[in-house]
């Protein structure tokens, strides 16, 4: 006979999942009604209204796709890309690469334009790839690559796209609600995120934004979209204005509780509170960890407050050290990706994870972890240096 599934309470400083607030949780608990009750469609019109302001958009088509970020992504790529178009993907990490293999699954041709891993998109390289296919139709890039902890200067890759003429689709999905994202700022025409992150919501839904020019796009294909499900031009008449809503699909409505709840938190926070919320966290676990002689891989400059890349000292074990934080600390940090796989620890510091007491839990457990190990690292220092950066 089974019994009732009760997880173990982790601290979660991973890529993501990030902990979910309280509240969250509470929210998502409360009686599920039809999802196409009147009050059901006054929440999601008030979600979009929310998503429009973190995202900073005017875009009619906001909504969040009912799955997880990489759901957001392909909803992009497949509503945008049509058999034979020509397409520059940006990589300088783990999610450009997963861009260029949506592209090539929906008959697009891929022009790859690469950095180095733990280094920002370099817009010269882009705009040298645009010179060389005037016949471009779509830039698409990661703002925040979360395999490698850096941001890329995404109002300047937007207008080298935009200079040409070519729709941007661009990857926001740890940066949303944790560092800036402006889209009308940069004229970015389609975005995506997930909830799991910044927004410290649970895992499994994907905030979109499509501006006009994207929606037109769309409207104006040749060939059908790949997806029924997540085929644009359906979920619109779902995800469209006033009470009269087409049945599209089941939205999970206790999710979508969830996110609502996560954006009236944000919304109570403002932007900017959050933004300096996640800088200052990320400010003070560098001074911890780099006293304790750990360094990180990503230029100060390029680096995203949210997600820390920290390198492993010579000798040690990652997986283990990992291992042993979630055993003797119920602490969760993430692994490197691709090519930093065994080369860094992921340190996330997201939404409602980000704040001082885990900023001290992760320096001191990593720190009592290593010398376990004999590692070489300087013992004593981080809680000193911790304290004297919150100042």
């Amino acid at each position: 006979m089974h019994q009732s599934f009760n997880p173990t309470v982790r601290t979660l400083m991973g890529p993501g999942p990030s902990d979910v607030n309280p509240r969250i949780l509470v929210a998502m608990s409360k009686p599920t009604i039809g999802h196409l009750d009147p009050e059901f469609i006054r929440l999601m019109d008030e979600i979009k209204a929310m998503l429009q302001a973190t995202f900073q958009t005017k875009n009619e088509l906001t909504i969040p796709v009912s799955a997880p970020g990489s759901a957001g992504m392909e909803t992009c790529f497949v509503n945008l890309v049509e058999p034979g178009d020509k397409v520059i993907v940006c990589q300088n990490g783990v999610f450009g690469g997963r861009m260029a293999d949506n592209v090539k699954r929906f008959g697009g041709e891929v022009v790859l334009v690469e950095d180095e891993w733990g280094r920002a998109v370099d817009p010269q390289k882009l705009e040298d790839a645009l010179t060389q296919h005037p016949d471009t139709k779509i830039v698409a890039f990661v703002h925040a690559e979360t395999s490698t902890g850096v941001q890329s200067n995404a109002a300047a890759l937007c207008a080298l796209a935009r200079a040409r003429d070519c729709l941007t689709i661009v990857d926001c999905v740890t940066s949303l609600g944790g560092t800036e994202v402006n889209l009308d700022a940069w004229g970015a025409d389609a975005a995506y995120s997930g909830t799991q992150k910044c927004l410290s919501c649970a895992p499994g839904l994907s905030p979109i934004s499509l501006s006009e020019r994207a929606v037109s796009a769309i409207k104006n294909r040749t060939t059908p979209v790949a997806s029924w499900f997540l085929d644009l031009n359906l979920v619109m008449g779902y995800w469209g204005e006033g009470q009269k809503r087409a049945y599209h699909h089941t939205a999970p409505v206790n999710a979508l509780y969830g996110l609502h709840e996560a954006l009236v938190i944000l919304e109570q926070e403002t932007l900017a509170v959050s933004w300096e919320r996640h800088q200052r966290n990320h400010r003070a676990l560098k001074a911890g960890l780099e006293a304790m002689g750990l360094s990180f891989i990503v230029p100060e400059d390029e680096r995203l407050p949210q997600l820390n890349a920290v390198t492993i000292p010579e000798g040690v074990d990652e997986a283990q050290v990992r291992q042993q934080l979630l055993q003797q600390y119920n602490l969760e940090i993430g692994a490197g990706l691709g090519a930093l796989a065994g080369k860094v620890w992921r340190i996330g510091l997201m939404g409602y994870a980000s704040n001082p007491k885990n900023v001290l839990l992760c320096a001191n457990a990593l720190e009592a972890v290593l010398s376990q190990y004999n590692a070489p690292i300087h013992k004593g220092l981080a809680t000193g240096a911790i304290e004297r950066a919150y100042g």
